[in-house]
């Protein structure tokens, strides 16, 4: 029986900008595994934790357990500096897994922003950033190949439909 390699899908950008909305759905589509950086933080930050960079070795650790046994892994993450996204690379790569990874941008100014102060968080204990600590944050350029999606203008619907593409284009 043959099989393909599986693939982690990870998806980072600033808070506010949909990540979360389209790497659920996503996740659900592909029957994947689904892996949140803000709960694992909030989970250790609830224990009494430090969290610095532990959220993110704790969920590259889930990650390479699922890739290992086969299965597609979804990451949802800010993934704000090229460390954390070389660790999702490292990752893949000692997991045997193809990576595609995805920055979601809001290039409207005013609609993330509207977005970012009306949302509502759903992991208990969470404090969601305020406007000015999600402009203010530190946040490097990517410096590789990926797909931006924009949420200011299109539907959750199409943007999965571009992620598909582009998964299934990686494929090959």
């Amino acid at each position: 029986m043959t099989s393909l390699q599986p693939v982690l899908t990870v998806f980072g950008g600033l808070p506010g900008t949909g990540k979360t909305t389209l790497s659920r759905e996503l996740t659900k589509r592909l029957a994947a595994t689904y892996i949140r950086v803000d709960a694992i933080e909030q989970s250790l930050r609830a224990a009494g934790h430090d969290v610095g960079p532990m959220g993110y070795v704790i969920a590259n650790a889930l990650a390479s357990e699922n890739l290992r046994l086969g299965r597609a892994v979804v990451a949802d993450c800010v993934n704000p500096v090229l460390a954390s996204r070389d660790g999702w690379w490292q990752t893949a790569m000692q997991s045997s897994a193809r990576i595609a990874e995805i920055e979601v941008i809001c290039s409207d100014v005013a609609l993330h922003r509207q977005r970012a102060e009306a949302r509502t968080s759903d992991i208990a204990g969470l404090k969601l950033p305020a406007w000015q600590d999600i402009v203010g944050r530190h946040y490097e350029p990517w410096d590789r190949d990926h797909l931006v999606l924009d949420t200011a203008n299109d539907s959750i619907d199409h943007l999965l439909e571009r992620v598909e593409i582009y998964l299934r284009d990686r494929d090959g």
